[in-house]
């Protein structure tokens, strides 16, 4: 017996749908400094205020340092985009469900993308990141789908394993190679 398609999709954003060609500056993404920005306990320039900090040396330098790697606003996959459009013509709610700053809604314009998601997931908005239970309760509720009617798709192990906890579909993004399998899941081929 095959199995209902779900009825809504929540896609990650950096890893899934956006790229960085640099590598990610070690001291913003320690999880002490990190964690405020994502749950919304600081903004995202006191975020890199406080990576700057960290950078040590001379604080012009350090600043200047953090303030050129905070410029790369990444691309977009327009493959994973083209398939984000498809969903959503299909009749099927798309959502952004990221751990993100409050700098995402710049982020999303600056890539022409404020339009791209039936709902957008932030978790500096909801003040609780994924892969915390909560997090995943709060897409549901926003993208207004039970929990297990919801398909998933994140590049990061321990978010995949808390959406499945939730009874939640989840796939673990590689790349696009799995579109093909997202696109029979769904009920678009």
């Amino acid at each position: 017996m095959r199995r209902q398609p779900p009825r809504a999709l929540l896609i990650d954003f950096d890893g899934v749908l956006r790229h960085f060609a640099a590598p990610p500056l070690p001291e913003a993404f320690a999880w002490e400094r990190l964690r405020p920005a994502l749950a919304g306990e600081i903004t995202h320039e006191q975020w890199l205020a406080v990576t700057a900090d960290a950078v040590g040396g001379d604080p012009a330098e350090a600043a200047a340092t953090v303030e050129r790697w905070a410029a790369d606003r990444g691309t977009i996959d327009p493959v994973v985009l083209g398939f984000v459009a498809d969903v959503r013509a299909a009749g099927i709610p798309v959502g952004l469900a990221t751990n993100a700053t409050d700098r995402l809604p710049e982020d999303l314009a600056h890539h022409g993308l404020t339009d791209a998601f039936d709902v957008v997931v932030n978790s500096s908005v909801v003040g609780i990141h994924k892969p915390a239970p909560g997090f995943f309760e709060a897409a549901c509720d926003l993208i207004g789908v039970p929990a297990p009617w919801v398909m998933f798709v994140d590049d990061d192990d321990r978010s995949i394993r808390a959406a499945r906890a939730l009874k939640m579909l989840a796939y673990r993004w590689s790349g696009p190679d799995g579109l093909a399998y997202l696109r029979t899941v769904l009920g678009l081929s």
